[in-house]
């Protein structure tokens, strides 16, 4: 068993939880997954058990806790150097991480308006003039990386600027927010992922409703 814990909550609706699981997933490095359920009704209080913010996703390694989903990003490429999980070019590694840090603060519209849900039908609805800004900055973002670097992601191989923008790919595809042909090509690399159908059929097979998350 491994000394890495990631405690995360529904696959259905935690897009934070989704960043550093695909992560360790896609790059092959062994941790244990533990579940612990939303309650909207007590303000996820539980979570005060093992998260200071009451926020999850949590990574345990032995004594230590690690929380928030890019600290946790910085934290697995600094403990695991050969997983590539920056870019090994040293401008790249700046970039990968000014976008990440990007998506980490910024995109408020997308993520108020269009929670992200793997059950939801493909379906488009009315949303605000700030979820096309940010969906536009996001397309900018996916094709300037993609055509710098080849792909099929976003510096060639899977990186954690990958895995920070996983979320959006369900978001746009769920919110029918993009039809350019480079979100059909990057999503289609993220969705061909074994560790991205994994999430998704645990996420659909979860009974839970939050209602907060249905848009």
């Amino acid at each position: 068993m491994s000394d890495l814990k990631l405690i995360i909550a529904n696959k259905n609706y935690s897009s934070w939880s989704l960043r550093p699981w695909i992560a360790l997933k896609v790059k092959g490095i062994e941790f244990e997954e533990v579940f612990s359920q939303f309650d909207e009704s007590t303000g996820h209080k539980h979570f005060a058990a093992f998260s200071p913010t009451k926020k999850v996703p949590v990574l345990i390694d032995g004594e230590l806790t690690v929380w928030e989903s890019l600290a946790i990003l910085e934290y697995l490429a600094e403990k695991f150097p050969d997983a590539g999980l920056w870019p090994a070019d040293q401008a790249d590694r700046a970039k990968a991480r000014c976008i990440s840090n990007e998506m980490h603060g910024g995109f408020m519209s997308l993520r108020a308006e269009c929670p992200m849900n793997m059950r939801r039908k493909d379906e488009a609805m009315n949303v605000s003039d700030g979820v096309h800004k940010d969906v536009r900055r996001i397309v900018d973002i996916w094709r300037d990386y993609l055509e710098k670097s080849g792909g099929p992601f976003l510096f060639g191989e899977f990186c954690n600027a990958d895995a920070m923008f996983a979320p959006v790919v369900n978001r746009i595809a769920k919110y029918q927010l993009s039809d350019d042909p480079v979100v059909k090509r990057y999503s289609s690399a993220m969705t061909d992922l074994s560790a991205w159908q994994e999430w998704e059929q645990g996420g659909k097979a979860e009974p839970w409703i939050v209602q907060e998350d249905e848009a």
